[in-house]
């Protein structure tokens, strides 16, 4: 049964093809030749090449906004291989189309609800962009409310992929910049349970590129420091995000550029020691 006309036809685009790339625009002229009432939406072409992490953390971070139906194709990684296999996930009421490399248990917070293998043929004899050829024909179907079933099989499992968790020590925890967006702020793979846990209340400071720039104190927003101030807080994703108040890279104030980190980079923070009747 397809939607009604009520329930919008969305297929959101992931990819790191780079914000300019022609296969961006191949791919949404494919989606829009089959049916030009689907609404595509751009997640992110940004993603640095092969990146499963941040592919992953584009999707967690966005795709609980999007109403049940939607479909989300991850175009990165594509050519199939021997342990690697295109697949469907559905999960939530939504559906995940790409190579399963470990994305999509790094996307799912949870067991998905069914994983499909993807079994139709491509339409080209091109094998080099099976994004094109096969993934489009795959979302447009389960878009207009086709079933997985008909395009594959369901899969005995999915391939397990760790996430980046942060090092943790004693009196430290050390993580990584997932990413930088826009403004330059930069959002970690350290959360909020983790340094509660480690911290236990502890003062404790953030080195960036120098002394003067560290961090030793946690905000609620951004706004609780003057502009073109440092700030670091746990965002909506309860993730450590460091930023510079009403700073952008466009204007050189970003706190990408300000403290030379970039997605990837190492973020540390640094408790005061453990008292004697203090323990991990």
């Amino acid at each position: 049964m397809e939607h009604t006309s009520a329930v919008p036809r969305i297929v959101t685009l992931t990819s790191d093809f780079g914000n300019d790339s022609l296969y961006v625009a191949a791919l949404r002229g494919a989606i829009i030749s089959q049916d030009p009432s689907i609404r595509i939406v751009d997640i992110s072409h940004g993603i640095r090449p092969f990146d499963t992490n941040q592919a992953a953390f584009a999707l967690r971070a966005t795709a609980e906004h999007f109403p049940r139906g939607t479909v989300h194709i991850i175009a990165m990684n594509t050519n199939q291989t021997g342990d690697y296999l295109h697949r469907v996930m559905e999960l939530g009421g939504q559906f995940y189309v790409g190579l399963d490399d470990g994305v999509f248990s790094l996307i799912a917070d949870r067991a998905p609800d069914a994983i499909h293998d993807i079994t139709v043929t491509s339409e080209s004899d091109v094998l080099t962009f099976p994004e094109r050829h096969i993934f489009v024909q795959v979302a447009c179907h389960l878009v207009q409310g086709g079933v997985p079933a008909v395009i594959g099989r369901p899969a005995d499992g999915w391939v397990e992929s760790a996430w980046q968790r942060p090092l943790i020590g004693q009196d430290y925890v050390q993580g990584i910049v997932l990413h930088v967006d826009t403004f330059g702020n930069l959002i970690t793979n350290i959360d909020q349970r983790t340094f509660k846990e480690v911290g236990k209340e502890r003062t404790f400071k953030i080195p960036l590129r120098s002394s003067r720039m560290d961090v030793n104190r946690i905000h609620r927003q951004y706004s609780a420091v003057p502009d073109g101030e440092r700030v670091a807080l746990f965002n909506h994703m309860g993730l450590l995000e460091i930023a510079i108040n009403h700073g952008s890279t466009a204007g050189g104030g970003g706190a990408s550029q300000l403290f030379g980190l970039k997605a990837g980079s190492i973020v540390r923070i640094e408790f005061d020691p453990l008292l004697p009747n203090q323990a991990l």
